[in-house]
């Protein structure tokens, strides 16, 4: 019986950690302007991109005897670089709008708990509770 009571305790918890509506519509919007600011650097990355390869390209670039900046292969790798970590951060929010249409922002993929309201404005684009996280990590 204790158990059955235990239950649901944990059921009744869990509902009332579960985002109100207000929440969502919040966490919503700063998902889809985090988005817009991924896309916008993903744009300014494959941009800087271009204008790099056309240095590359100028017979006059000396890559590697330039005292005055880095080599034209480290501004690449570095350009690539946060041009991944843009396309990997909107991939992270695309799948967040889509829980958020499934029903199933805000709940632990790993555990069924729900996510704190902090931790998702924190880090919106969490998939599971600090527990699990913890968890993981270790």
């Amino acid at each position: 019986m204790n158990d059955a009571r235990t239950e649901e305790l944990e059921v009744t918890r869990v509902d009332d950690d579960a985002l109100t509506a207000a929440e969502l519509q919040e966490l919503k919007a700063l998902l889809r302007e985090r988005r817009d600011g991924d896309v916008a650097e993903a744009q300014r990355m494959a941009e800087s991109l271009g204008v790099l390869l056309a240095s590359r390209s100028e017979s006059t670039a000396d890559d590697e005897h330039d005292p005055e900046g880095p080599t034209l292969s480290s501004e690449w790798s570095r350009l690539q670089a946060l041009r991944s970590d843009a396309a990997h951060d909107i991939v992270a929010v695309d799948a967040a709008l889509e829980r958020i249409r499934r029903g199933t922002y805000g709940t632990c993929l790993r555990c069924g708990r729900s996510i704190g309201v902090d931790r998702l404005r924190a880090r919106p684009t969490a998939e599971l509770c600090i527990r699990c996280a913890v968890a993981v990590e270790s």
